[in-house]
């Protein structure tokens, strides 16, 4: 191969590429977390009662809800509840939730803790941490949430009402 011909098809590969990346990135559109819940009725109380978030979707199989889909404001989450035989079942090896922590970005973390409070959750006290007002409750299976929004207070300032 000639090194005009090198040129040329490093030049086509190039081009390849780069418009397979930019396809990539124009398909994909958000990434939303897949819950597995031991008991979604459970589940269900937590994210729509306690957060407040909203079913936008739902999978029933044989009468009994199994999947959903569920939205607050511009986030999502997917809940799903295995069978425990059989076609479609799943048993996990630990305690589902341990090790998962997923961050929502909000105008105001400070209203959420006051806001889920009287719904029955159990926030933890809202303190700064990497410039950002952040507050965590864990859900039924300790899939932990955190809460955070920009702060103008010093680092590790603890929120006091």
């Amino acid at each position: 191969m000639s090194d005009h011909e090198v040129t040329n098809f490093l030049q086509r590969l190039n081009y390849n590429r780069m418009n397979s990346e930019a396809a990539i990135k124009s398909n994909v559109k958000q990434a939303v977390p897949f819950f597995a819940v031991s008991d979604i009725e459970q589940s269900l109380r937590f994210y729509i009662d306690g957060l407040g978030f909203e079913m936008i979707n739902k999978w029933i199989d044989n009468g009994k809800l199994r999947w959903c889909w569920l939205q607050l404001g511009g986030a999502a989450i997917m809940l799903q509840e295995f069978k425990n035989e059989g076609y479609d079942s799943w048993t996990p090896e630990g305690k589902l939730g341990v090790g998962v922590s997923i961050c929502f970005t909000c105008e105001d973390a400070l209203a959420i803790y006051r806001e889920v409070r009287p719904r029955g959750l159990v926030p933890k006290t809202p303190f700064v941490g990497n410039n950002m007002w952040v507050t965590e409750v864990a859900d039924p299976d300790g899939y932990k949430l955190f809460f955070e929004s920009p702060a103008n207070e010093p680092e590790g300032t603890v929120f006091k009402e």
